[in-house]
Formats: structure tokens, sequence, C-alpha cells
């Protein structure tokens, strides 16, 4: 069978004014697989994913159901979560891998067979070993459960001020963020001099964007924290190249995909210890971790590990120093894409391990 692959998307995915690690990734092994010699067959979904309405189901069911026999499919887990009733019939026809950016069982109920799915296809693949574990809590093994971290592109060294006073936050301005503890972490640091611009989205939760705004008036810090919106391509590279660390409190991460591009750049990172930042964050050939992880929720944490940053010129040398050292050892996203091929290839020569049903109509 000739290498051909059909990937289904988020219609979003090239949406700049909502830019996210799982578009990224979804583009980057595109392109990857493209440059791997694979034929890509891109399938844009419009729809409200993970809540689809009946339409979207039906124009998944189409699109899968013109896919030739047993030709592999990569499913964004966006889509993929939410759509037992289309991909579980038709699991034994196509060759079906899912890419799980994160999971949304838990926590949508338009998403309560995600489980179903991600035991019936082919094959998943997760951005962190975390999530494998989580999975393998879930679906009690792990055998098709393939880890490939996000690449990373090199960009030049960032030159660090002296104070390390300018600090960055690129996230989706949504609860999950954590951009409100940022906030009172930053409200209880004495120094006058630290400036922290918030990058990403403020039209995914605008309710929450907004009574971020009003909080940080209220707190006198409207020349100190800047919501700026998304900024991509040179715009963001240069918010990198001006920024001495970068701040992610999220609640929750399957990876933090920022963390790495971050560290691409030589800049230290302090971070919620949740999900798979860990593994985002890593260490430099020596052991020594490229920035501080704070436990979740805990604003005193986050403040004092900020208070530290800027109080202990040291540190901010060790950090830095680390964070140039595990530059050196991040992969591209030419190894993520090498992976994905590797696993298409192990799926075309042998025969569906799943007995293959009658293709019917999905029960919307």
């Amino acid at each position: 069978m000739s290498r051909v692959v059909h990937l289904v998307v988020p219609e979003a995915v090239d949406d700049l004014r909502r830019p996210s690690g799982g578009n990224t990734y979804d583009r980057r092994l595109s392109r990857g697989l493209g440059e791997l010699g694979w034929t890509v067959h891109e399938h844009p979904l419009a729809g409200s994913w993970p809540r689809p309405a009946a339409a979207d189901l039906d124009a998944l069911a189409a699109v899968l159901d013109r896919v030739p026999e047993n030709y592999p499919v990569i499913l964004d887990g966006l889509i993929a979560s939410a759509a037992s009733g289309v991909l579980l019939p038709r699991s034994g026809t196509v060759r079906i891998v899912v890419l799980v950016h994160m999971l949304f069982g838990p926590v949508e109920p338009a998403c309560a067979g995600e489980a179903d799915v991600l035991r019936s296809v082919h094959a998943v693949v997760v951005t962190s070993d975390w999530t494998r574990r989580r999975l393998r809590e879930t679906l009690g093994e792990a055998d098709r459960v393939h880890v490939v971290p996000p690449g990373t592109d090199r960009a030049p060294a960032t030159t660090p001020h002296s104070d390390g006073e300018r600090l960055l936050c690129v996230a989706a301005v949504t609860p999950v963020k954590g951009h409100d503890l940022l906030l009172a972490a930053l409200e209880q640091l004495d120094h006058a001099g630290w400036r922290c611009r918030c990058i990403g989205s403020t039209g995914i939760d605008p309710g929450f964007a907004t009574t971020l705004r009003e909080r940080i008036h209220r707190a006198g810090l409207a020349d100190r924290m800047e919501l700026t919106g998304p900024l991509t391509g040179a715009d963001l590279d240069l918010a990198y190249a001006d920024s001495d660390l970068l701040v992610l409190p999220s609640r929750q991460e399957s990876y933090g995909m920022v963390v790495t591009e971050a560290l691409a750049r030589g800049l230290p990172v302090i971070a919620a210890d949740v999900g798979g930042v860990p593994e985002a964050l890593g260490h430099d050939p020596a052991g020594e971790r490229p920035g501080i992880l704070v436990p979740a929720d805990d604003v005193d944490a986050l403040a004092a590990a900020l208070r530290a940053w800027l109080d202990d010129e040291l540190l901010r040398r060790q950090l830095r120093s680390a964070a140039r050292g595990r530059r050196a050892s991040l992969p591209g996203w030419d190894e993520a894409a090498a992976r994905i091929a590797r696993l298409l290839t192990a799926l075309l020569p042998h025969p569906c391990p799943y007995q293959r049903p009658e293709r019917r109509p999905h029960q919307g």
C-alpha cells in the first residue's frame, strides 16, 4: 500500500486568533509527514468540537466513508473524543490513529464515549508519559498508546536583562491556564520593576478575560500586567526575545508546548507541577532543572518562586545556564514526524486486529 494518510482536524487548525499547542502539533505533523514522502489528505471539519452537533457528526462520517478500506486515518482527539457513535462502527474498516492532545472524557459530557473510542482504534498517540499513564488507568493497558512529544524550532538564544524583570506568560486566557493565580502572586511582590506580558486569546472565555482585566485594574497593575491577545510568527518571536522568564501557572497541562518553545530560546521557566509539564521542562545534561516547578493552584508558592527569581542573581544565572543546556537537547519537529511515520508504516502491512463490522449509519 502506498504511503497515504488521511488527517482529520478541526477547521480552526489555522485560526490565528486562537493559536494552540494542539493546532500547532497537527499542522507541523502534516508538514513533516509530507516532507518524509507521505501523501497527506487533510480534512478540516467545521463544528463545535468537542460538543458536536448532529450535522458535525454526519460530516465526520462522510469523510471516513470516503477513505479507502484499510487506509490509515489520524484523528485529532478534539474530534475523536466526542464521536464514538461514528468511530466504533468504522474501527475495523479504516485504520484509525487518535492524536490525544488532552483527555476530554472526565470533563465533557459529550465525550462520555472517549474511553470506548480509545479502546477500539488501532493506535493512540499522546504527547507525554503522564498522559500515557492516565490512559493506562482508564484503558487497563497501554500497548497501543505511543508517546510522541511535540518538537521545537531552534530559535536564537535570548539576551537576558540583568534584573530578570521582564516576565512572559503564553497561554489562552482561560481559568485552566491560571492567569488569576499569576495575578494574585504578582500582587504579593514588592519589586517595583517587574513587567508581565500575557500573550494568548481572550476570546475563548470572554467572561474570564473581562473579570481578569477588572482585577488587574483594581490592583493598580494595568501598566505592569498586559493582556496582549494572541501573537504569532515574528511578533511572538520578538516577545520571547524581549523576555527573561516564562511563567506558566496552569491548573492542567498534558504537556506544555510553550515550555519547550521558551527553552528553545534559552529562556528559564517557572511553572505549575501538573501533567506533562515536568517532562517538557526536563533537565540539562548535568541533571539541573532549567526552571522552578511549584504546586498547582498554590499562589503563595508561585509568589515565592517569582520572588526568588527576582531577588537572587545567582539563581537567575544558574537557571539560565540550565536552560541553555536543555535547549541543545530538545527534539525537532522532524523527529516527531518520523516517529508518527514509523507508527503508520507499522500499521499498513498487518491485518486489522479487530473484526470488521458491517458499515452502518452512525447514531447521532
